[in-house]
């Protein structure tokens, strides 16, 4: 794109004009009115993006239901969706997604996460049609233990596509090392864009409610809501009025029935709460949070979890698995942390331990969704230039 044309009376005179937008797809298996962390990342950047000058982004995603607009806008932002295979399993085969991403006339494709059969597609097309593309890992674990074991070989297979691509992003230190380990790429290939995680400021201030213990995150066994839930008995000896609210989507893998079992079986089913916010209620989980005594993290393995830096941003005092990317915020002094292989007692303790406490970190110095956005337009820029030296101003 030039930033200067020739004067059309045909003079010597050059007009400046305005460089156009870089038609940008950014391309998520899943996206809302879905709800989690990827889905989160890519609406709260996407519209950012969108609104600067530079960008036209528009965002590609799957419908396994069969039943959503195949074209809609969300905040301003296109949208389309192609039908995801099988309806029942979170496979994601999405044929649709290459005919998209080769015929779109796209000057840049952006890769949100590699753990379905989304990216391959994505990155192949892109490969094929000679465009630059670019991935952010967003890497997640599974309840399923021969699903978190394929993992490294599902990674390593991704490699030649991975190493192909113009740049690529881990959420977190840790999670870009694990990747580049695993898809054998150079760790200096990879570079580290934190997730943000602000949420609207409410309009009257909220109360913490003492003793309510918040656990966020979908309903599905290796986020690790049991084990708030084992630990509440040990709590309540300590902290007689304690609950817990669990804030969880309605997946269809959903293990609410069991999370209420438990509780039933442990005698504290009138202290358990389990609510589905709806994911554009953005004011609604900052309110959630703001009555929250403490904020649980119990998952198994998150690359860096939104809910736990929307709860961080808020001043929230958080309790955290010492492992993954919630270990990495422990480590940097933002989580209290408790240990993988703790006893419900000792994960009450550590939890009896952040209630009424203040958080470890100012939310001032925190990553923002600003931020990353702002990250992020530097790298497109970075990739457009570099492949059409001068392209945009």
């Amino acid at each position: 794109m030039n930033e200067f044309e020739a004067s059309p009376a045909g003079g010597a005179a050059e007009q400046i004009t305005a460089p156009k937008p870089l038609r940008v797809l950014m391309v998520g298996h899943k996206y809302l009115p879905d709800q989690g962390g990827i889905e989160t990342h890519i609406y709260e950047t996407a519209r950012r993006l969108h609104a600067r000058p530079e960008f036209d982004i528009t965002v590609l995603t799957t419908d396994i239901s069969r039943t959503r607009p195949t074209h809609e806008t969300i905040d301003g932002v296109p949208t389309i969706r192609v039908s995801g295979y099988p309806s029942s399993r979170d496979y994601y085969l999405a044929p649709g997604v290459a005919g998209v991403v080769r015929r779109g006339g796209w000057d840049l494709v952006h890769q949100q996460g590699i753990h379905t059969l989304v990216p391959p597609l994505t990155m192949a097309a892109a490969r094929s049609a000679k465009l630059p593309y670019l991935t952010t890992f967003h890497t997640g674990g599974h309840s399923m233990g021969h699903r978190n074991a394929l993992r490294s070989l599902q990674w390593r297979a991704l490699g030649p596509l991975l190493g192909s691509a113009d740049a690529l992003v881990g959420v977190s230190h840790f999670e870009a090392e694990l990747v580049a380990q695993e898809a054998r790429i150079a760790t200096d290939r990879v570079r580290v864009i934190r997730n943000g995680g602000g949420l609207p400021q409410l309009s009257e201030p909220v109360s913490r409610v003492p003793g309510l213990i918040v656990s966020s995150g979908r309903l599905v066994n290796y986020k690790g809501h049991q084990r708030v839930i084992e630990a509440l008995p040990h709590i309540i000896k300590s902290v007689p009025e304690a609950r817990l609210q669990i804030y969880g989507g309605g997946d269809s893998g959903s293990n609410e029935p069991e999370l209420r079992a438990l509780a039933e079986s442990l005698g504290i089913a009138d202290r358990l709460s389990i609510t589905a916010l709806p994911p554009e209620d953005r004011e609604g989980m900052a309110r959630a949070l703001c009555e929250a005594d403490v904020f649980a993290a119990m998952s198994d393995y998150e690359a860096h979890p939104v809910a736990v830096m929307e709860a961080l941003s808020l001043g929230c005092s958080v309790v955290g698995l010492d492992i993954a990317g919630i270990g990495e915020l422990v480590h940097e002094g933002w989580v209290r942390g408790v240990a993988p292989q703790s006893s419900p007692e000792q994960i009450a303790e550590a939890i009896l331990g952040g209630m009424g406490q203040p958080s470890l970190v100012d939310p001032a110095t925190l990553p923002t969704w600003d931020t990353c956005a702002q990250a992020l337009s530097d790298l497109y820029l970075e990739i457009t230039r570099s492949r059409k030296p001068g392209a945009v101003g």
